[in-house]
């Protein structure tokens, strides 16, 4: 059973907003305003209200990092019609994928973008607007000179913890045994499994434990295989292979 929030009914009568529900799936770069010249010193003037990007900006929103074909987006949207899908792909090929396949299938609650979404949360999303991060199966770029262009990262967890609502939650997957050390020493700075040792966010965005740390659940899924955690071409590619995966759920509590 899935940690998330129960998806309740949707009402009766919605406001939609001048986004049609038989939008384009992809949210072009120039749909963006430019960032302010002031950005460094006035950070909330680059941020973009992502919820114009949907028919109903009103229901919650959650975020894909990593999308790749668009399988976990295509899966888990008509199981929650009620939420906003966010991902992002910044490979073009599986990108344009991405989109087919939820343009196939007639999705009405995804949207998606083409660019660094390490970037985008950093200087573009607003703070408290998130329910859920997803981060699947993450690029482990083993080799040392290339570990500074891992996600998770300080400073990766810090915009998780900026952008998600209270109760919003990180939810991570991986394959990869070096990656996964790499992110639990990260986590042992910004979370605990013990409520009582949380601490509040600090001011200057630098480690705290302010996220609690919980097992992962696999969410609600139909078109999911028994035994699988989010069902990607990844997961399945890999538990085809043997690989052992790993698994946790940041909560936003402090």
């Amino acid at each position: 059973m899935s940690s998330l929030p129960h998806q309740p009914a949707l009402p009766a009568a919605e406001a939609p907003s001048a986004c049609s529900a038989a939008a384009p799936i992809e949210i072009p770069r120039s749909a963006l305003p430019p960032l302010p010249d002031d950005i460094l010193t006035n950070r909330p003037g680059g941020h973009v209200d992502l919820r114009r990007f949907f028919p109903h900006p009103q229901r919650p929103l959650e975020i894909e990092i990593g999308s790749g074909k668009g399988t976990f987006l295509a899966q888990q949207s008509p199981e929650c019609p009620g939420t906003n899908y966010l991902g992002f792909e910044y490979e073009r090929e599986f990108f344009m994928m991405g989109v087919d396949k939820l343009t196939r299938a007639g999705s009405t609650n995804v949207r998606m973008m083409c660019l660094d979404a390490g970037d985008f949360l950093h200087w573009r999303v607003p703070d408290a607007c998130c329910r859920v991060l997803h981060l699947y199966f993450p690029d482990p770029w083993p080799k040392a000179k290339h570990h500074r262009r891992r996600m998770v990262s300080d400073r990766f967890l810090a915009d998780a913890w900026r952008v998600l609502e209270q109760r919003g939650e990180v939810r991570i997957v991986t394959d990869h045994a070096e990656y996964w050390a790499w992110m639990q020493e990260h986590f042992a700075r910004w979370s605990s499994a013990d409520p009582a040792a949380l601490e509040p966010a600090h001011a200057d965005r630098s480690a705290s434990r302010c996220f609690l740390r919980r097992a992962f659940e696999p969410p609600t899924n139909a078109k999911m295989s028994e035994g699988e955690l989010v069902g990607t071409n990844f997961e399945r590619k890999y538990r085809r292979e043997g690989r052992p995966f790993n698994a946790t759920t940041l909560v936003k509590l402090a």
